[in-house]
């Protein structure tokens, strides 16, 4: 028998004040992808015949430009939610659990700073 009260022995074990504001946030990225979503796939669809200068042309389109990057963004930091989730509920170990998630975020997080660089420098390069 424990001498501690069950306060006691519960602080540090709650929560980190973080999970309502995870699951905000994997709501809201997945509302934002749903029209964004639909724009690319019927984009990408009337284009799927269109020659690379076409699609250089459509990339040119400032508006075009603003919702690929909307897109990227959205899509990528959802993503990133969603697997950091499977990764806390299916990783046994801290270590292991805080590396893949650390490696997880840096690989999200550079695949989506690469789409959007391409992104920009085709619609606002040379």
């Amino acid at each position: 028998m424990s001498l501690r009260s069950p306060l006691s022995q519960a602080r540090g074990l709650g929560s980190a004040k973080d999970g309502v504001h995870h699951w905000w946030m994997q709501r809201l990225t997945a509302l934002a992808l749903i029209p964004l979503s639909l724009w690319f796939v019927f984009s990408i669809a009337r284009y799927h015949l269109a020659d690379y200068s076409t699609m250089i042309l459509w990339l040119h389109n400032p508006y075009v430009a603003i919702a690929l990057v909307l897109y990227f963004t959205a899509l990528f930091y959802h993503s990133a939610l969603g697997v950091q989730v499977v990764i806390e509920d299916y990783v046994a170990g801290e270590a292991l659990k805080l590396g893949s998630i650390v490696l997880m975020k840096l690989a999200h997080f550079a695949l989506a700073a690469a789409s959007i660089f391409a992104v920009l420098k085709i619609a606002f390069g040379a």
